[in-house]
């Protein structure tokens, strides 16, 4: 069954940890994005985990392929569940990461690797004229890379949910597909949200219908006058399908 993943785009550890608090016990996952992983370092990723979460270090990872070696070990080491990397680094640079994903975790003696995933398309980007898409639509780029990260041994997939049936479809049921762009309709609003930077977003259980296995939410949890509350409506949603 899909996993939800609650972003915790916040700027310090106590709004972090304050907000992880609200869902202790419903969400099991949590993300530390760039924002949050600047301002605070390796130590917010060792409280979520004392606390009983397991941990997405959501960093994107793109370099030459020894940065990237040395990132991702360093990135095991501070205890994250699941990291990511950017497909768009190429082939080489995503073997060395899968590589030094493999030796941290045999040198830490960790029962299950954490799980390495590969930014494809972002979800805000649907202009043909940009440069990752060359004139492409998104949907065609991001079959191309995951297909890549596949055989690269990658686990899975950053995609949109409007992705995900594709690449199930091309790349097997066992390669995972990490979604964000996740949406709940709000029948009384008349424009979009402010400052949401999503495009190509989805409900919760159209993306798991399509075959997405982790669903990352963040202001429709994280804005929530009850978090937890929104947060069990959504698994109920992603139950349903």
């Amino acid at each position: 069954m899909a996993q939800l993943v609650v972003a915790l785009d916040f700027q310090t550890q106590a709004e972090a940890v304050a907000m992880a608090a609200k869902v202790q016990g419903v969400a099991p996952w949590m993300k530390v994005g760039l924002e949050l992983f600047v301002a605070e370092g390796p130590g917010i990723v060792r409280e979520l985990k004392a606390l009983g979460f397991k941990v997405f270090v959501d960093l994107k990872f793109l370099d030459i392929p020894n940065t990237v070696r040395g990132a991702v070990r360093s990135c095991v080491k501070s205890g994250a569940d699941m990291l990511n990397i950017h497909a768009c680094g190429g082939v080489d640079m995503a073997r060395v990461a899968v590589a030094a994903r493999d030796e941290a975790a045999a040198e830490m003696a960790l029962a299950a690797k954490p799980l390495l995933f590969a930014v494809t398309v972002l979800t805000s980007m649907m202009d043909p004229s940009l440069p990752v898409l060359n004139g492409r639509e998104p949907a065609a780029v991001v079959l191309e890379l995951a297909k890549a990260s596949r055989a690269a041994g990658l686990d899975g997939v950053v995609c949109s949910g409007q992705e995900a049936a594709r690449i199930k479809a091309e790349c097997g049921p066992d390669f995972l597909c990490l979604t964000p762009g996740i949406r709940i309709p709000d029948p009384s609003a008349t424009t979009s949200a402010q400052g949401d930077d999503q495009r190509r977003v989805m409900t919760p259980e159209a993306a798991v219908a399509a075959g997405s296995d982790y669903l990352v939410v963040g202001r429709p949890i994280t804005r929530a006058v009850d978090p937890a509350q929104s947060a069990r409506d959504i698994l109920r949603r992603m139950a349903q399908a």
